[in-house]
C-alpha cells in the first residue's frame, strides 16, 4: 500500500510539472491515475455493481421509439440500430473515471459490426462536465480519440429535464425491469438486438471488464 502511495504522488508532482496538451492540470493527473481509480473493481470483483435482467423481462415501451440528438444538434431514429447491440453511457471530462473514454473506443473499434457505443455528456454530478457541446466533442477527439457517437449534453438523473433516452433506460414501466438510474459518470446500460435493456453497469465496471465484453461477443 505504501509503494502504491507513493506512486501516486510522484504521478501527481510529476503532472503538476508536465501538462499534457488540451487538457487542465487535474484532467492530466486524472487521466494519469485512472489505472488506479479502476484497481479496486479489478481486485474485489464487478458482480455488486452489475444489475441484470435475469427473466428476461420485455420493454413496455421500445427503445426503437425513441431519438437521439447528437453533439451537432442532429436527430436520428434508434431503430437504425436494430440487429445490434447498443452501449450507452452517461460520460464526463473532469472525472476520475473519464479514462473510459478510451475504453469505450476500443470497444466501437473492436465490435463495431455488432456494437453501437453511445456517450452522454452531462453535468449532473459534481459540476464534471461544464464545457458545452463544441468543447466536449473537441476534448474526446484529441484526448482520447473518440470516433463513436456523442449525445447532445443533457441530464441523466431522474427529473423533469432527464433525456428520454436515460428514462427509458431507469424507469420500469418502460423498459420493464430497471429502475436504476446512473450512479456517477460512465455508468452504463446494455441493450441487446431486439431492444431489450440486459445489463447495468456502474462506473467502476470498465468497459473493457470480462463481465461486458462476454455480453457484448
Amino acid at each position: 500500500m505504501k509503494k502504491l502511495i507513493l506512486l501516486l504522488v510522484v504521478l501527481v508532482v510529476a503532472l503538476l510539472l508536465v501538462k499534457q496538451e488540451n487538457m487542465t492540470y487535474r484532467q492530466s493527473i486524472l487521466k494519469a491515475i485512472y489505472p488506479l481509480i479502476m484497481l479496486p473493481g479489478k481486485l474485489f470483483g464487478s458482480a455488486k455493481a452489475i444489475q441484470k435482467n435475469t427473466a428476461n423481462k420485455l420493454p413496455a415501451l421500445s427503445i426503437y421509439d425513441l431519438e437521439l440528438e447528437l453533439n451537432n444538434g442532429t436527430k436520428i431514429r434508434m431503430d437504425q440500430f436494430k440487429g445490434k447491440k447498443i452501449l450507452l453511457a452517461n460520460t464526463a471530462s473532469d472525472c476520475g473515471y473519464t479514462g473510459q473514454y478510451e475504453a469505450l473506443e476500443q470497444l466501437h473499434k473492436q465490435y463495431g459490426s455488432k456494437l453501437v457505443v453511445i456517450g452522454f455528456p452531462a453535468n449532473d454530478f459534481k459540476d464534471q462536465e461544464k464545457k458545452d457541446d463544441a468543447a466536449i466533442a473537441e476534448f474526446c477527439k484529441v484526448n482520447y480519440g473518440v470516433s463513436f457517437l456523442l449525445a447532445k449534453k443533457s441530464s441523466v438523473v431522474k427529473g423533469n429535464d432527464q433525456n428520454p433516452l436515460f428514462a427509458w433506460l431507469s424507469h420500469a414501466e418502460q423498459n420493464g425491469w430497471c429502475n436504476q438510474e446512473p450512479v456517477w459518470n460512465f455508468s452504463k446500460y446494455l441493450v441487446n438486438e431486439t431492444g431489450v435493456l440486459t445489463h447495468f453497469f456502474a462506473q467502476t465496471v470498465s468497459p473493457l471488464d470480462a463481465a461486458v465484453i462476454d455480453q457484448i461477443q
